[in-house]
């Protein structure tokens, strides 16, 4: 019997096996980021609120921000039996909520998209498939079975946004 688990801000959750759906309500200017393994079935999932960590910070929750939140989902699902050559990810969120003028430094969901898609590419981990920007938030879902990846947009209907159970699938998406 499976886990139906909700992954809050700042929060990493790790599964094995089917059965499980990992689920990050409410992305607003966060990432979702989906990681999975499908040979041994290991999902993880995490809420990245934030692109970078600060030096007193660190430590502090990993899963916060991009640059330490990749490397410490990567480790937790190594240590439930995942390959870190064999991973595939996927992301939903980024988006604007808010305007704050023509500044881009605000935005902090495309800093944190920026950041991700970066902390991914430095793991070596190929990103499958992308649905952020915007100025919607989203609800974005992680099935153990076979790594298919959902999302719904606030007021939209729920769709497939990427199958990560492929063990053939080896193709990323452009940046």
């Amino acid at each position: 019997m499976g886990v139906q688990l909700t992954v809050g801000m700042g929060e990493i959750h790790v599964v094995r096996g089917a059965g499980n759906v990992l689920t990050a309500l409410g992305l607003g200017s966060c990432i979702g980021v989906c990681l999975y393994d499908p040979l041994v079935r290991v999902a993880g999932m995490v809420h990245v609120v934030l692109p970078q960590s600060q030096a007193d910070k660190i430590g502090e929750l990993p899963g916060k921000f991009a640059d330490s939140a990749i490397p410490a989902t990567v480790q937790r699902m190594v240590e439930q039996g995942a390959s870190p050559s064999r991973l595939k990810a996927a992301i939903a969120g980024g988006a604007q909520l808010f305007q704050f003028g023509a500044s881009s430094t605000l935005d902090v969901g495309a800093r944190n998209a920026e950041a991700v898609v970066a902390a991914l590419r430095q793991a070596g981990i190929p990103l499958l498939a992308k649905d952020v920007g915007g100025s919607v938030g989203r609800t974005l879902r992680l099935i153990s079975d076979n790594g298919l990846v959902v999302v719904r947009t606030i007021g939209g209907a729920e769709r497939e946004l990427a199958t990560l159970g492929s063990i053939l699938a080896s193709s990323g998406v452009a940046a």
